[in-house]
């Protein structure tokens, strides 16, 4: 069965485990060459320094050139255009390397920029610019320079790179439900969404997950809707066409094995659903998709 390649976070390069590097965009090439479509299992922050081309992130294509960051989760489906786009910086990082020290777990997700609705592009001028490059620099120059690394450091330069896009991001208005003022998202959220993730391939009713969370359908809707303005269901939904989407431009796979791979009985009903959800068949959206 056709999957899309993985790339797994090299933990021992520079002997004991480090789960954070920052690796020049020529290095990664080397790498993507053979795989320019793959997924990732950490988080990825790169900052284009030279060239311009596309970076598509899951269904969306973005056009960067220098001062472009282009933010990815573990499992986003990443293609980029590694002919034009010469040279950069990439942050890359296991979520285990902050929540081992932080004591919020949710930490990273709620960062605007790995929000799963906000865009995956900022764009970055003037002083933040310089002042971005040179953390990516000097997490660099600090793992490279050092035999003994400090994670200590380490991870107060991510945090410090972190908070400082996060506060970009919310500036630049890329957002389309997250901000400063935002109130806080209720925990049952939190925790819907890690089920939905885990778990839409099998399951997909509203009462599954309410039950999960030991809580009545209706209130969870009404959670789900405060939050994303949709209702349990939709998200649910929401989150089995994205997969849907991924599968039909990424792998060979059959109509019917895809289908069949998220939980769906029938090969009529999940034409129906798609057709109703996107306005157009599985078949025609793959021969109509434009890939890069």
């Amino acid at each position: 069965m056709p999957s899309i390649p993985q790339y797994t976070f090299h933990k021992t390069k520079y002997g004991d485990e480090l789960l954070i590097d920052v690796v020049t965009l020529p290095y990664v090439k080397k790498f993507v060459a053979k795989h320019p479509v793959h997924t990732l299992t950490y988080y990825d922050i790169t900052l284009i320094t030279c060239g311009e081309g596309f970076f598509r992130i899951n269904n969306r294509e973005y056009r960067v050139n220098e001062g472009d960051l282009i933010f990815s989760r573990p499992g986003d489906i990443r293609h980029w255009d590694k002919d034009h786009i010469s040279d950069g910086f990439a942050l890359i990082f296991e979520e285990e390397f902050l929540l081992s020290f932080f004591n919020d777990p949710l930490f990273l997700k709620h960062l605007s920029f790995f929000q799963s609705d906000a865009s995956s592009r900022l764009s970055l001028k003037g002083d933040i610019y310089k002042r971005i490059l040179g953390l990516m620099k000097n997490i660099k120059l600090e793992i490279d320079a050092y035999p003994l690394k400090d994670r200590h450091l380490l991870r107060a330069l991510l945090y410090e790179t972190l908070m400082l896009l996060h506060r970009t991001y919310t500036a630049s208005g890329n957002l389309s439900r997250s901000g400063e003022n935002q109130q806080p998202v209720n925990p049952y959220m939190d925790k819907f969404a890690e089920l939905v993730n885990s778990g839409f391939k099998d399951h997909h009713t509203t009462s599954y997950y309410a039950d999960k969370l030991c809580i009545t359908p209706n209130y969870l809707n009404e959670i789900v809707q405060k939050a994303t303005g949709d209702c349990a269901k939709q998200y649910i939904q929401n989150r089995i066409v994205l997969e849907s989407k991924k599968m039909l431009l990424y792998t060979g796979l059959q109509i019917s094995e895809i289908a069949c791979e998220l939980g769906f009985d029938e090969l009529s009903y999940f034409i129906r659903f798609f057709r109703k959800q996107t306005g157009a068949t599985p078949a025609e959206y793959r021969k109509n998709a434009d890939k890069p």
